[in-house]
């Protein structure tokens, strides 16, 4: 048997090339690469404007089943797809999110893939990486502080202090955060309010840089940010306290896609982290788009499960961005549908059959999700050395009842070469023209049916609870010129439902909105579901606390 490797070690023995060589690859000239170090760089905003005429290659969508303790490895399978197109002779890049640092030192401890379908540099990724996230914090923290400033000096604009809509943000899970009081302390300190901290990823400065199209289309986003209500319920945007200019200032820079390179040396966009479950979980609109005129394959990823993350790549971004994807891939593993079908993480080495056909309903929920948008759809068995052939034969039968295939794919232990059927499959769906994209609601509908749209045609929930408040507010919207946004719903990833342990395809189920949100820059609302949490905690030991420097000077902890 080969010596085990952590995903860390894999990616330290890496033999990465020089940025200028894999930018290369896609026919970007070394003077459009702005160089972060050796191994990644910007692609130039200049360079970006001179490809927009160029034909679209073909956009493969990974999604996976709602996930479980016993992992998914999604974005795993995102790299080692864009490795196996590469390998069968196809010019193939693949668009991932930038990871957040909460979720890194609390529970993941790295999200660049794993095994041998990973993106490097790994350490670097799972950091600071390029600073993008540190500059969406200081944009969006610089509001928030001219917004106080504003009402201290005075308030011009006739800002009501109980109706300040705008929150601070962290790029840190910080429960301590969530609901505090700020500026007490006396006369010279400003207005007592009570406010609170998201974590950066669900900032709509966030959500914003994915989906903006350029600097311009990033800086009128910004300026339609509702950050307050005066009196008379008559809305405050960032333009009018003016933060928007300096705004775009910093953010400059990081509205630029970062380039780096998987194991296998090919080229890989790697911008913008919306969460899923509290944002719309997707990598930036000018990363996919600049990659679609370079590459004659992209393969993208949402995050979580497909309920949310495919949902709103789907609803959101595809919609905003004209996007329309050829084929989805649609992930799970033996291990995590057997949890769904009841079984303790402790017992999932052992070989269950009738636990796996108990699991498999939570696969064909999705999968007919899925095709409800008009796109083909294929599954990936991502491999454990668990997994038997009698629980492997079982997946493949019961995805093939559904009317798709299922493919076995080793990519985590054997990279590309684990993973060329289900290349070869997805290149045979994207050519074959049957894709017939389309969303799940029109714009014209009203917003409280799209929200029920989404919770009976996905969750299969059976209705949706709102207080008066919530569907007066939603009407108000409507009323002000919101009625076409999309809806974002922030509920938990790890059931259809929002009960976080009731696994399998629940039915039945009520979806309960405890709050909504105005997101008028990005241009949708944030429907908040049952207890989610706009700002994470750490678990009850986090992954901090074995991320240290061992006596090398190597970074130890992260994967």
């Amino acid at each position: 048997m080969a010596e085990y490797k952590s995903d860390i070690e894999i990616a330290r023995a890496a033999s990465k090339k020089p940025i200028q060589e894999i930018g290369g690859k896609l026919g970007i000239a070394a003077e459009h690469l702005l160089p972060y170090g050796h191994d990644k760089a910007k692609v130039s905003a200049d360079f970006i404007k001179s490809v927009q005429d160029r034909d679209d290659g073909k956009l493969i969508l990974v999604t996976a089943i709602n996930p479980t303790p016993a992992g998914e490895g999604k974005t795993t399978t995102t790299v080692g797809l864009g490795d196996g197109l590469n390998r069968i002779g196809k010019n193939a890049a693949i668009c991932i999110r930038e990871a957040s640092l909460g979720p890194n030192f609390g529970m993941k401890g790295g999200a660049a893939g794993g095994g041998y379908a990973q993106v490097v540099p790994m350490e670097e990724m799972n950091l600071h990486f390029t600073g993008d996230f540190h500059a969406i914090t200081s944009a969006h923290n610089l509001l928030s502080a001219m917004i106080d400033n504003h009402i201290y000096w005075g308030n011009e604009l006739g800002i009501d202090e109980r109706r300040v809509a705008w929150r601070r943000v962290m790029d840190m899970n910080d429960r301590a955060l969530r609901d505090m009081v700020v500026s007490l302390g006396g006369v010279a300190n400003g207005f007592p309010r009570q406010t609170g901290f998201d974590i950066t990823v669900a900032s709509e400065v966030m959500a914003i840089l994915c989906l903006a199209k350029d600097l311009n289309d990033l800086q009128k986003r910004l300026g339609n940010i509702v950050v307050a209500y005066r009196r008379d319920k008559s809305p405050i945007y960032c333009r009018d306290i003016k933060a928007d200019g300096a705004m775009t200032v910093l953010l400059k820079d990081a509205m630029q896609p970062n380039i780096v390179q998987t194991l296998e040396n090919n080229p890989a966009f790697v911008h913008g982290g919306p969460f899923a479950n509290i944002a719309h979980g997707c990598n930036s609109v000018v990363a996919t788009t600049t990659a679609l005129k370079l590459a004659d394959f992209v393969v993208t990823e949402a995050g979580f499960g497909a309920d949310l993350g495919a949902e709103k790549f789907m609803n959101i971004k595809c919609r905003k961005a004209g996007l329309s994807p050829s084929a989805v891939v649609l992930v799970a593993t033996v291990r995590a549908i057997k949890m769904n079908g009841g079984v303790a993480k402790a017992d999932l080495g052992a070989e269950n059959v009738d636990a796996v056909r108990d699991g498999c309903p939570n696969l064909g929920r999705h999968i007919a999700n899925v095709k409800s948008f008009g796109v083909p759809v294929v599954v990936a068995i991502n491999h454990f050395v668990s997994d038997t052939d009698a629980e492997i034969e079982a997946v493949k039968e019961y995805v093939a009842e559904q009317g798709t295939e299922a493919f076995l794919c080793k990519h985590w232990a054997h990279g590309s070469e684990g993973i060329e059927d289900l290349a070869h499959k997805v290149v045979e769906l994207a050519e074959s023209g049957v894709d017939n994209f389309a969303p799940l609601y029109p714009d014209d509908m009203d917003l409280f049916h799209k929200i029920e749209t989404i919770a009976k045609r996905i969750y299969h929930a059976d209705e949706v609870i709102a207080e008066k408040k919530v569907r007066a507010q939603l009407r108000e919207w409507e009323d002000a010129g919101y009625r076409e946004f999309p809806i974002c719903m922030a509920k938990t990833q790890y059931s259809f439902s929002t009960d976080p342990n009731l696994r399998g395809a629940p039915t039945g189920h009520t979806v309960p909105i405890r709050e909504v949100r105005l997101s008028a820059g990005a241009g949708f609302i944030v429907v908040i579901c049952g207890e989610i949490m706009t700002m994470p905690g750490l678990p009850r030991k986090p992954a901090s606390e074995t991320i240290r420097i061992n006596d090398e000077g190597f970074v130890e902890g992260l994967f």
